[in-house]
């Protein structure tokens, strides 16, 4: 989840800029480094995030996958509050959202072994956190992207509008399709449908 601040680093409590030039050149590279890093936080987190929701609806447990997913999008959100802001954004209301789901989703998957209902409280959980980072995304892409600032400059024009509730039907469809299709009781993880190929393929 990409949370980069609109405001002008004079005007922030955080990322405070010395007076030397060294100083705002120390300032410059750190807040550069934070945001590179927050950046490939995010990036790798929807990406394992999609293949751990295709892995759902596909019916099968990737657990190496979804300890990728879990722990950058935790990091992605948490290192989101560290950029300078002087009031609070949206991107950071998704934020505090995400970081309330995800403990309930780290606790149904490691601690309740997705036993019983918290299969869907995963898979719900699931969802929605790859969701919200999705969200925030297309407003980023929308915000530097200079043909899409054009296509919608205030981010309530159609453009925006049309991909978001285009993104907001897949995830609603993936998340449909996850809660029929994965059974945590049942449903084996990447390591046990190859030694069950290796099993069929002996003579």
């Amino acid at each position: 989840m990409i949370m980069h601040s609109p405001f002008p680093m004079r005007h922030t409590y955080l990322w405070k800029s010395a007076d030397s030039n060294s100083g705002r050149r120390g300032t410059m590279f750190n807040l550069t480094t934070f945001t590179v890093v927050h950046t490939v936080l995010s990036v790798v987190g929807i990406i394992a995030g999609l293949v751990v929701v295709g892995g759902l609806v596909a019916g099968a447990r990737l657990d190496g996958w979804t300890g990728v997913f879990l722990v950058t999008t935790v990091l992605t959100n948490v290192t989101g509050f560290g950029f300078p802001f002087v009031r609070l954004l949206p991107s950071h209301i998704i934020g505090i959202v995400s970081l309330v789901i995800l403990p309930v989703v780290i606790f149904a998957r490691y601690s309740k072994r997705l036993g019983g209902s918290w299969r869907g409280v995963y898979v719900v959980g699931t969802v929605l956190a790859l969701y919200f980072n999705c969200f925030v995304l297309v407003v980023q892409l929308f915000s530097r992207i200079p043909a899409l600032i054009a296509a919608a400059p205030t981010q309530k024009e159609a453009p925006f509008v049309v991909t978001q509730l285009l993104v907001l039907v897949m995830f609603v469809i993936l998340g449909r399709a996850a809660l029929k299709r994965f059974y945590p009781d049942t449903t084996p993880s990447l390591r046990d449908l190859a030694a069950t190929a290796r099993g069929y393929s002996k003579p």
